[in-house]
């Protein structure tokens, strides 16, 4: 099962509740267990979870095990980084990143 340790994994089933109703931002990464890119950017993603665990929430859906999220939110590859805002997509990013790159494309978003 595609999971990167201390990151929440969200699926079809309880997306809505868990992004959607959120109360902070949510960086959602779209990824699966074949994905070399999403084992990639798994430290980037834990390291970020942990120092901005006040702003934003950071999550993981398998696309193989969750695909119509995937699918209506028009994820065709992985890693993609969605950030959810007050139940709304506001930003998208397909591909791993420098954390500091990351950060900047963050900017505003968060």
């Amino acid at each position: 099962m595609f999971r990167t340790a201390g990151l929440d994994e969200v699926t079809d089933a309880n997306f809505d509740e868990v992004v959607l109703k959120s109360d902070l931002p949510v960086l959602v990464e779209f990824g699966a267990d074949w994905c070399g890119p999403c084992r990639q950017i798994a430290p980037v993603l834990k390291a970020l979870a942990d120092e901005e665990r006040d702003r934003l929430k950071i999550v993981q859906l398998d696309v193989d095990t969750s695909p119509g999220t995937a699918a209506a939110y028009g994820v065709l590859a992985a890693p993609t980084l969605m950030v959810f805002r007050g139940g709304e997509p506001v930003r998208s990013i397909v591909g791993t990143r420098p954390k500091r790159r990351l950060l900047q494309e963050l900017e505003g978003v968060v």
